[in-house]
This record gives structure tokens, C-alpha cells and sequence, in this order.
């Protein structure tokens, strides 16, 4: 084996040799090094997959017929652990280089016919480091753009949570509902085996679920007594003012079915649609029953917390009328089974 590392370069860029020809790996270090390329030079292809695995090169020159690997084979077990190695093939005859198909199967960038004039090669090189340099210029770019958009997503979040906050500054007995109503259906979720993402979208989507309650005036939200029904109707503008200052932003548009329609009911008697069976989002489904087990468990201002035992009968009884069976059943199951996690979240958010 071989090795050769230029000390004194030009070029950022790393350049790889493999080839079991050191006569070959001599001229082209001669003429990379002439041309300001760094060049670091193999001859048996094991030794430089070992190089490679360890350390860092944009562009390999690798020759296709070699004992005891042949280029195609180096490839595939380059491209186990990295995909972004730009490979240019050498081959002594184009009738010895491998299929086009095997070209592309492997992502292999280009292949040169080995002769005593490099200009082709230097061509192919010098098209290859452009190449890469664009494909680095593109990664930074989209790494800004992806902390700016973190910083937009964080400014836009701090200002929903704030007005999340006004909501239920405004109420103390239902301070804490929205952690609450967020931590129930991220554990309803788990017992009805969702994804980490659905349970992503559970947990935001019950934080944010009664932001519309902004535009509600204190009036009401406050009132000490049964709404009347213009009352009423004002309350049931909440879900789709809440959809309304989320807006179209992407990154809100997971969890808008569960702000829209966490007031549906399965039997179609719900608000703000009328949306029945599963024509409700699931996610929504699933915060109906949360959103209702908070309301009933906890302190409101015109009634004290329903004891356990009632909230749970009232569940029952509405099982395919209110709530979506299947749902509403796993909840029950968590009530008598699991209740030390529901207590867990209810000392949590008090």
C-alpha cells in the first residue's frame, strides 16, 4: 500500500485515490498536486475503505478493475454509511467499465477512461468540486432558512401562549384546563397505541384548544349562572376564532382539527358543524372526551368538581352519543385501571 498526502494546497477540497496501479497513483499525484489538489492515495481498496470510514473526503477516484475488491463492490460498501461521496470511476478500456445501470444503482457521478493526458480527468474533477461546492451552498442555505423559520415558529408560539394564558388568567377556576385537557389526550392517545407524532399533535393541540375564548367576552365566560341562548351562541364561536388566530401557518395545521372541532359530538348534535361518527377528526374525537372529563372534574364557577364515580357514569351513559365508543370505552379502562396517571396529571396542573 501507498499513501501520499499533499501538504500544501490550493483546494479545500479532499480528494481519494484508489488504486491497486501505483504507477497511476504517482502521476495522478503528480498532477493533482500540480494543479493545487490535495490527494491522499491508496492502492489496496480494504485499506481505504477503513480511511474512509474514519475520515472526511468530498471526491474519490477510483479505479474499477482491483483485486481484491473491484470499484463496484467498493461503492456499495461506501454507500452503506455515506451517501454523499462524489465517485469518479477510472477504467482502463470503456468496454471494462460496469454497466450504465450499475452506474446509477450505485450513484456513481462519472467515470473517465484512464489515458496519458489527464485534462478529461482534471475537467471531471474540477465539474465534480462545483457540483459539491452547490451542494453545500444549498445545505447552508436550508440550515438558515430552517433557523429562521424556528425563530418565526418560537415568536409565533410565545405569542398564542400568551393569549392561551390571558384565557385562563382571566378564570382562576379554569386555570391550568388547557395542560390538562393536553396531558389527557396525549395519554388517551397512548393507550390507543398512536404514533409519537400523533401524541405531538394531541399534546399541542389540547394546550391550544381554547385560544379562541380571547374574543369571548368576561361576561360570559364568566357568568354565575345558566347562558341564555344568545349567550350561548357567542360561546360557541370560540373554536373557529381560535382556528382563526392560529391562521394558515403550517405548522399549525396538524392540530386545527382539534381546536375547530373538539365541541363535535358523535351523534351529530355537537358545534360548530354538526359533524357526526367519524366524519369527527379522530384527534378530535379524542379531545372530546378529554376536554369533557377536565370540565366535569374540576371547579367551575357555578358548581364544585363532580366527584370521580359521576364523571365516570356520565362518560358511560354517553358512549356513542357524546363520545365516540371506542374512545370513550379506553378511557374508562384508564379511570378503573390507570387512575394513578390521571391523578399524576391533575397534582401536576392544579
Amino acid at each position: 500500500m501507498r499513501k501520499y498526502i499533499q501538504e500544501v494546497v490550493t483546494s479545500p477540497y479532499k480528494i481519494i485515490a484508489i488504486d491497486d496501479d501505483p504507477g497511476i497513483l504517482d502521476s495522478l499525484n503528480v498532477v493533482l498536486r500540480r494543479n493545487g489538489y490535495s490527494l491522499v492515495t491508496f492502492t489496496n481498496p480494504v485499506d481505504a475503505l477503513e480511511e474512509l470510514k474514519n475520515n472526511h473526503y468530498d471526491l474519490l477516484l477510483l479505479d474499477f478493475i482491483m483485486s481484491p475488491l473491484h470499484g463496484d463492490q467498493v461503492v456499495a460498501e461506501i454507500r452503506k454509511f455515506d451517501k454523499d461521496l462524489y465517485i469518479l470511476l477510472l477504467t482502463g478500456h470503456k468496454d471494462l467499465a460496469p454497466p450504465l445501470d450499475t452506474i446509477k444503482q450505485l450513484d456513481i457521478q462519472g467515470y473517465c477512461e484512464k489515458s496519458d493526458n489527464f485534462d478529461q480527468l482534471l475537467l471531471l474533477i474540477e465539474s465534480g468540486l462545483k457540483a459539491i461546492e452547490q451542494r453545500k451552498t444549498i445545505s447552508e442555505m436550508n440550515l438558515q432558512l430552517e433557523d429562521a423559520n424556528d425563530k418565526l415558529k418560537k415568536s409565533y408560539l410565545d405569542i398564542v401562549q400568551s393569549l392561551r394564558a390571558t384565557v385562563e388568567a382571566k378564570d382562576s377556576y379554569t386555570r391550568g384546563h388547557s395542560d390538562r385537557v393536553s396531558a389527557y389526550s396525549v395519554l388517551l392517545g397512548k393507550y390507543l397505541k398512536l404514533s409519537d407524532t400523533e401524541l405531538e399533535t394531541l399534546k399541542i393541540g389540547g394546550l391550544f384548544h381554547d385560544v379562541g375564548k380571547i374574543g369571548i367576552p368576561d361576561t360570559i365566560l364568566l357568568k354565575n349562572g345558566k347562558l341564555t341562548d344568545e349567550e350561548y351562541a357567542e360561546i360557541k364561536k370560540h373554536p373557529q376564532i381560535g382556528v382563526d388566530i392560529l391562521g394558515d401557518s403550517d405548522m399549525f395545521k396538524d392540530i386545527i382539527p382539534f381546536v375547530k372541532y373538539h365541541h363535535e359530538r358523535f351523534d351529530g348534535r355537537g358545534y360548530p358543524e354538526g359533524l357526526s361518527g367519524e366524519n369527527i377528526p379522530y384527534i378530535a374525537r379524542i379531545a372530546a372526551v378529554a376536554d369533557s372529563f377536565d370540565a366535569m372534574s374540576s371547579r367551575r364557577v357555578y358548581r364544585d368538581s363532580l366527584p370521580t364515580p359521576v364523571v365516570r357514569e356520565e362518560i358511560f351513559k354517553n358512549l356513542g352519543t357524546q363520545f365516540d365508543p371506542e374512545i370513550g370505552t379506553v378511557f374508562l379502562d384508564i379511570i378503573d385501571n390507570h387512575y394513578d396517571e390521571i391523578q399524576e396529571i391533575k397534582d401536576k396542573y392544579q
